[in-house]
């Protein structure tokens, strides 16, 4: 009856820490750092579920990413170009790069000296940083991208598909194919250029700048996203797909990738793409990116759904509330961002909730139905699948495994449902609303949406459902 996003299968994958990536930028020695004792920025930002993850000292605001691919042996080139920020003074800094062989490093223009660790590529300039400088940090690397399994048992990073590869990020996978602070309090803007063999397409996010054919038939494919992204939404599809354009009722663009096996059975749900826009920017507010669509691969590629921006991937054609679900990501989950992966909730409550008010306004089941069928249990045939809901709060998943098990997702959206039976529909769909508007392109916590909640709603006690649904172990005494 529910189509999960982003799990393993079929099966589901206060005080909110509010995450060091915000605010943290350690000083480390260079023994730990990559040098003898000079300033250098964190190699990790101490995320409770992935700390190794991003890396302290700078805030990047455009990635300029150069690719070429090689289906055939597996094969990709890449030089990153990265604009950033100085937040602190930095001798050296680091990147997050998994695999691939790095090539050379120039900060500035000039030579920098580099080391590897793991998944730290360590860079340090030939003149240190100032706190406050604009910098640009230009990577030159190739191999063969690896890809990832993540705790939960799926796989990410660099997919090998039929006909090319497919890239997904979450929430660890894009420093498979690319260089970067893959944090997502880390947003920047994109510009994506694509070499692929004759025949095939690069399909990444934003809207598609040129599309140029070389005297060999090689193609090249620039793609350009001007609102800011979070890495693990970031995607590159390549392949012989069926491409279609369209424009919603309003005059979004729509771009849409579908490969050719699942073309005949996506086309009738892949339609109604923009009738499910125009009705998530009723419920949500204006629409914060300047195109839309999808990217359909074929079954096996990848277990789960995905919410990359603009444009979300499915693993063969979905049901129309899989695409409800993963396009409301790009209100809850792409613009607003989680400040750290123990936010998850925010993105997949939303878009969770997102399904029940549509199956409510097209004559499904109601979202009071849908909640009291959950809180008996019987909303499931498999009465384990319904018992696992209450395995631990939505706020504080149980490790990193566990970042998109069902408490993240259906107790996610009951949190959301007590919300509403408290304030009324009419204050509800001012909240839903006024959280896109108020954190637009930005990152947010749990407690930042408490209180944003507590201030909309002033005269309302939210204390119980905080407690009890929110951070709360185990089923409520009642609903």
């Amino acid at each position: 009856m529910v189509s999960w996003a982003r799990r393993i299968a079929d099966v589901p994958r206060s005080s909110v820490i509010v995450p060091c990536a915000l605010v943290l930028t350690l000083t480390c020695a260079l023994t730990a750092c990559g040098g003898g004792d000079r300033s250098a920025g964190a190699p990790g930002l101490s995320d409770p579920y992935f700390p190794k993850m991003g890396n302290g000292g700078y805030d990047v605001s455009h990635y300029g990413l150069t690719l070429s691919y090689d289906p055939g042996g597996k094969r990709l080139r890449g030089t990153a170009r990265i604009t950033a920020r100085a937040t602190r003074s930095l001798d050296a800094f680091n990147l997050d790069l998994k695999g691939l062989d790095v090539t050379g490093v120039l900060v500035g223009g000039r030579d920098a000296r580099w080391s590897r660790a793991g998944q730290e590529l360590t860079v340090r300039p030939r003149t240190a940083l100032g706190k406050g400088e604009t910098f640009r940090a230009t990577v030159r690397y190739a191999g063969t991208p690896e890809t990832l399994t993540d705790p939960d048992g799926s796989q990410e990073g660099w997919l090998p598909t039929a006909h090319g590869a497919l890239a997904l990020g979450e929430p660890v996978g894009s420093m498979t194919w690319f260089p970067g602070n893959h944090h997502p309090s880390d947003k920047a803007s994109y510009d994506i250029t694509v070499t692929v063999p004759k025949g095939l397409s690069a399909v990444s996010n934003g809207e598609l700048r040129s599309e140029t054919t070389a005297a060999d038939g090689r193609r090249t494919f620039a793609w350009h996203t001007a609102e800011p992204m979070a890495s693990y939404v970031a995607t590159l599809a390549v392949g012989a797909y069926d491409i279609t354009r369209g424009v919603t009722r309003s005059g979004l663009p729509v771009y849409v990738a579908v490969d050719p096996a699942q073309t005949a059975a996506s086309a009738k749900v892949l339609a109604r793409i923009p009738e499910i826009m125009e009705w998530e920017t009723h419920n949500f507010g204006p629409y914060p990116f300047s195109s839309t669509g999808a990217i359909v691969e074929r079954a096996g590629v990848a277990d789960y759904a995905l919410e990359t921006q603009n444009r979300p991937v499915f693993p063969g054609t979905p049901d129309i509330e899989t695409l409800v679900h993963e396009l409301a990501h790009e209100w809850y989950g792409d613009s607003v961002t989680p400040a750290s992966w123990q936010d998850m909730w925010l993105n997949e409550g939303f878009a969770t909730y997102a399904e029940w008010l549509w199956q409510e306004d097209h004559d499904g089941h109601s979202a009071d139905e849908i909640f009291d069928a959950l809180y008996r249990g019987d909303y499931y045939d498999d009465a384990a699948t319904g018992k696992a809901i209450w395995d631990f709060p939505p706020a504080e998943p149980s490790g990193a495994a566990h970042i998109s098990d069902s408490p993240v997702y259906e107790r996610g959206a009951m949190v959301l449902h007590k919300i509403r039976r408290t304030v009324g529909d009419g204050a509800f769909h001012d909240i839903i609303r006024g959280w896109a508007a108020a954190h637009r392109h930005g990152n947010a916590t749990t407690a930042d949406f408490t209180a944003y909640v507590e201030k909309k709603a002033p005269d309302k006690d939210f204390g119980g459902i905080w407690k009890d649904w929110l951070y709360g172990d185990g089923r409520p005494a009642r609903p």
